[in-house]
């Protein structure tokens, strides 16, 4: 028995020392590992650099700046491209990163209709998308006004700030690239923070899917289908629209993994207690707004009485502590479900909006087309 401890304790110390001495690649930071130096380097894409090379950030000449104006008595290095603008119909291509390395942070703030400013990242010269989401719904926005949410992975701060901490890893390369569908031209400052470093065998490539349905046809929404390969789900975000008296959220979500047909492998037990709350958001008598580090209702739009005749909600939910992983497929579904007299269920017809967030191995499987410019509009 003796002998049995010991070498328990003596394999303990060894993988112990062998953790203390493997090279930290700047990856997984955290308040517990800040005080580690590593070889990652650190670099800034914006539109005082566009590269991100080093040494290569404020060189913008007058003739080259889109703020020529505001810097023409100071000239060159004096905030000369601090922002873009991207024309109707326009891609602009925000980044073009060669790796291996990872994003770590993404700051933008971007004017106009945000469900009309499409953002989209491309992994290892991929030639369809991992993320193709609305720039405010990708944010936590989707209803397209500010509200503050403070969260781990996302925080939208006042003035239209909007921040991403996702962690993104990517191997070869990193396209990212925003569309501008709207008639009008659109301003753009932002920033995007990455490091270039050794990435994991086991790291997965980040992803995002945005989907629409107005109204809910036969009260079940598909949030995600036809995900494809090994890999973690780690967030949802909604934009429910409510287009019936009463209490809207008896809906169950619904997560069909590896094989699953009928019945899911994790069924939730309603809408509010999916996202982490209870009893209708209710607070004597109104929704009760809340922002925390994994979910949070940050948005309730109320009636006014004149032109709002809907409430509508922006909810999300975060599974950064409790990842839900499958190793084949996955689709996930939540029932668009309220109340009707006599204390029955209502399948109701709600506009609702979504964004799934996931890991997973390349390739991934093709998303279905992002819908049409009258159907993303908010109306």
């Amino acid at each position: 028995m003796k002998k049995l401890l010991l070498l328990t304790l003596c394999a303990s110390l060894c993988c112990s020392l062998y953790a203390q001495q493997q090279p930290f690649n700047g990856l997984d930071m955290n308040i517990g590992n800040i005080f580690r130096l590593s070889d990652a380097k650190t670099r800034s894409i914006s539109p005082e650099n566009f590269s991100g090379q080093p040494g290569k950030g404020g060189m913008a000449t007058l003739e080259e700046g889109t703020a020529r104006a505001a810097a023409r008595e100071l000239g060159q290095g004096w905030k000369v491209n601090p922002y873009i603008n991207i024309e109707p119909g326009q891609t602009f291509t925000l980044a073009e990163i060669t790796g291996p390395g990872s994003i770590q942070h993404i700051w933008m703030t971007p004017t106009g209709n945000w469900r009309y400013s499409i953002l989209r990242f491309y992994w290892d010269d991929e030639t369809t998308p991992s993320v193709e989401v609305p720039v405010g719904d990708f944010f936590g926005m989707g209803w397209g006004e500010y509200a503050p949410l403070n969260s781990l992975a996302v925080c939208v701060n006042p003035g239209s700030a909007f921040n991403c901490y996702w962690p993104m890893p990517f191997r070869r390369k990193c396209k990212i690239t925003m569309e501008n569908i709207n008639t009008e031209r659109m301003t753009l400052y932002y920033q995007i923070d990455y490091t270039l470093t050794d990435v994991p065998e086991d790291a997965g490539y980040f992803h995002a899917q945005f989907r629409r349905n107005n109204p809910v046809k036969g009260a079940d929404y598909t949030l995600v289908d036809g995900i494809k390969g090994k890999g973690q789900y780690v967030g949802t975000y909604l934009a429910w629209g409510v287009n019936n008296n009463g209490w809207w959220g008896e809906g169950e979500i619904k997560f069909f993994m590896d094989g699953d047909k009928k019945f899911p492998t994790i069924c939730g037990t309603g809408t509010e207690d999916y996202f982490c709350g209870s009893y209708n958001f209710d607070t004597k008598g109104k929704y009760q707004e809340f922002s925390t580090a994994y979910t949070g209702l940050p948005q309730v739009i109320r009636p006014d009485g004149l032109y709002r005749s809907q409430q509508r909600f922006g909810l999300y939910r975060w599974h950064i502590m409790d990842p839900i992983r499958f190793e084949k497929e996955l689709k996930v579904t939540i029932q668009d479900l309220g109340w009707r007299s006599g204390g029955r269920y209502l399948p109701q017809q709600s506009d609702i909006s979504s964004v799934v967030y996931w890991y997973q191995r390349e390739p991934h499987a093709p998303f279905p087309p992002l819908p049409a410019k009258n159907d993303l509009e908010v109306n």
